[in-house]
């Protein structure tokens, strides 16, 4: 793999909202860009700043690091595999990174086809969606071998404002899957609450600015993760803590408790509201 001051081709695949971010973001940081995407309206932008390759084979050829930025699973394996693929034309000793929110099983197959050619593997998860990529300002969850990552953190970087590494190749995707359950969650919470106050005769756009401004105050999805682990408190943790978060889930359960009575005299189904009633002692450390 190619050390960190030996990077000098950054090969960008995929050129959508996050990988144009990406690609940007590269090439403002120094690196000498090369990019691919099947639509050309996406390539010629970058036309005056970056070597456009016409494939992922021709665009492997001259990259020291391949960034792949598609969407799907079967377009990861369809970029870097076979006679069109960009690992068959990659030099011994370089890179590619997987930034494309695929299953673990994908990044296994890639990097077993990339240890056939000497290329190694990162894995990273990211995360702020296209604002952040616009900006160069993604968080960037990473998975790979010690080596890898090193080699590929100026490039990281470039792109990032924050890295963690996360563990071993996987552990970014892996990491990312789960940062996608707390955002999907937190959107179904969101529409759940948003069904609750319709019916009731709350305008909507009222119920969002409570929201934003009270989480500015509360927190979001995270207040609650600061643990090293869901498991239950055990006798040896602190007791002043353990009584707050036993106090805050009596609390969840007579608030869920209204919200769910309101909902019951207005006909609204909130199959997600119940759930929380029920999981609301496990989410706060105090559950069996």
């Amino acid at each position: 793999m190619p050390d960190a001051d030996e990077v000098k081709v950054v090969g960008v695949i995929g050129l959508g909202d996050i990988g144009r971010g990406v690609a940007t973001a590269v090439a403002a940081a120094g690196f000498d860009l090369a990019v691919c995407d099947v639509r050309s309206e996406a390539t010629d932008r970058f036309a005056d700043r970056a070597q456009v390759s016409p494939n992922p084979a021709a665009l492997g050829e001259v990259a020291d690091v391949v960034v792949v930025v598609v969407v799907t699973a079967e377009q990861v394996l369809a970029v870097l595999d076979g006679a069109g693929g960009a690992l068959g034309r990659m030099r011994s000793g370089g890179t590619v990174m997987i930034l494309s929110t695929v299953g673990i099983d994908t990044v296994r197959q890639v990097a077993e086809l990339a240890a056939a050619v000497g290329v190694s593997v990162v894995d990273c998860g990211v995360s702020g969606g296209p604002s952040a990529a616009a900006e160069g300002a993604l968080v960037s969850m990473v998975g790979g071998d010690d080596a890898a990552v090193e080699a590929a953190w100026p490039v990281l970087d470039s792109f990032s404002s924050l890295v963690v590494r996360m563990g071993p190749l996987g552990a970014g995707l892996r990491a990312k899957l789960a940062r996608n359950i707390a955002q999907y969650g937190s959107w179904l919470a969101a529409y759940e609450a948003q069904r609750l106050a319709e019916a009731a005769g709350i305008e909507l756009s009222r119920l969002a600015e409570v929201i934003r401004a009270s989480d500015k105050r509360i927190g979001g999805v995270s207040t609650l993760m600061f643990r090293s682990t869901v498991a239950p408190f055990s006798p040896d943790d602190d007791a002043g803590l353990v009584n707050a978060m036993r106090a805050a889930a009596v609390l969840a359960h007579k608030d869920l408790g209204a919200a769910l009575s309101l909902a019951g005299e207005l006909g609204v189904e909130l199959p997600m509201a119940r759930l929380a009633d029920l999981e609301a002692d496990a989410v706060f450390g105090v559950g069996a």
